[in-house]
């Protein structure tokens, strides 16, 4: 009985495209206008011009009273639209190809990117202030050269399996990395004896109900201290078409699109967090790229297959990070200065607006 329920309302749905197609075209095939009202028909026309003149001038499909229909009719004519959009798309092509060098630039598409709101604390790599500034920062030391990177990597209290594995595997990526589980410390008793080990970097991993969602990373001793909302973590075991496991080679690193002041101390606190002379042997790379605020990680290999063509093969983990507060000096949740916090309500109010 549904199905023809269903046929029946395809055979009413192509009925009624077939009158809409005789309201707008003649009896020759010819398209001829709309007329504008029933009243302002001459009495020479002939009798089948008076007749459609007494259709609708126009028609919606929201004016279908039965839902099905209105469904069918509305996914008819999406389709029809689609058909329309992909013959013009063809025929600029088409003429793109007849004028060669000739042809026009391409239109930009419009994206929330390019469409960004200008932010004034965007950085300029040629500011004296900003020189001066990463020139007497917490990072100086690392960038000088004057300190390596050790990091100590824990979890929250009794971390589960995912968790677990989740640490071990970010241990293998990041160089000179050690794991240490909590075994019920609190923080401000871990930090100054990381501070004693030498360490330069105390990062945590937080979970709920089994499942990593946050990254508090604070940089040993001065500072700052950033909370990240962690999200889609992807362990190797889940990454389709992964690579071999990860050697031991020191990575690249790549951070793109961090432009303002605040995207520029978070990347500078990833940068510190791997050596500073990669081995290019390895081909390995750890890449976090900033796109409307999330942070997306990827540690990837490469691989050339020619001089020209160059293969990638991701290694995992994968996880995406969304910074929640900077915090100067180190962890403090009761008496600690936060330099940025993201408030919800009074940050998100533009789709267009970004922090980092």
């Amino acid at each position: 009985r549904r199905s023809s329920d269903l046929y029946r309302l395809r055979k009413e749905g192509e009925r009624t495209c077939a009158i809409m197609a005789q309201c707008s075209t003649g009896k020759d095939g010819s398209r001829r206008d709309r007329p504008q009202a029933a009243a302002g028909v001459s009495k020479e026309e002939p009798l089948g011009e008076q007749n459609s003149v007494l259709f609708p001038p126009t028609f919606s499909v929201s004016e279908i009273k039965n839902k099905q229909r209105r469904h069918f009719m509305f996914l008819k004519l999406k389709q029809e639209k689609r058909k329309e959009k992909l013959a013009q798309r063809k025929k600029l092509k088409k003429e793109r190809k007849a004028l060669g060098d000739k042809a026009p630039p391409k239109p930009v598409p419009k994206t929330i990117e390019n469409q960004r709101i200008s932010d004034e604390t965007t950085v300029d790599p040629a500011d004296e202030e900003v020189t001066f500034d990463e020139a007497t920062d917490e990072f100086a030391s690392y960038f000088n050269r004057q300190t390596t990177p050790k990091i100590l990597i824990t979890t929250s209290d009794r971390p589960r399996g995912r968790s677990v594995r989740f640490t071990e595997q970010l241990s293998t990526i990041i160089p000179n990395s050690h794991v240490y589980y909590r075994r019920g410390l609190a923080l401000k008793s871990i930090i100054p004896q990381c501070i004693e080990r030498g360490f330069t970097d105390l990062m945590i991993i937080n979970e709920d109900r089994k499942v990593p969602n946050g990254l508090v990373l604070s940089h040993l001793p001065d500072g700052p201290t950033a909370h990240f909302k962690m999200s889609s973590v992807r362990l190797r075991k889940e990454i389709k078409r992964k690579g071999k496991a990860p050697t031991e080679h020191q990575p690249e690193v790549i951070l793109n699109n961090f432009t303002t002041r605040l995207g520029h101390s978070i990347g500078r606190m990833f940068a510190s967090l791997f050596p500073h002379d990669p081995q290019f042997i390895g081909r390995q790379v750890a890449t976090f790229h900033n796109q409307r605020d999330y942070i997306f990680f990827r540690f990837h290999r490469y691989i050339f297959n020619s001089e020209k063509k160059v293969g990638m093969q991701e290694l995992g983990p994968r996880f995406t990070l969304k910074l929640r507060s900077l915090q100067k000096g180190t962890f403090d949740s009761k008496f600690g200065e936060y330099e940025w916090i993201h408030k919800r309500h009074e940050m998100d109010t533009s789709r267009r607006k970004f922090n980092l």
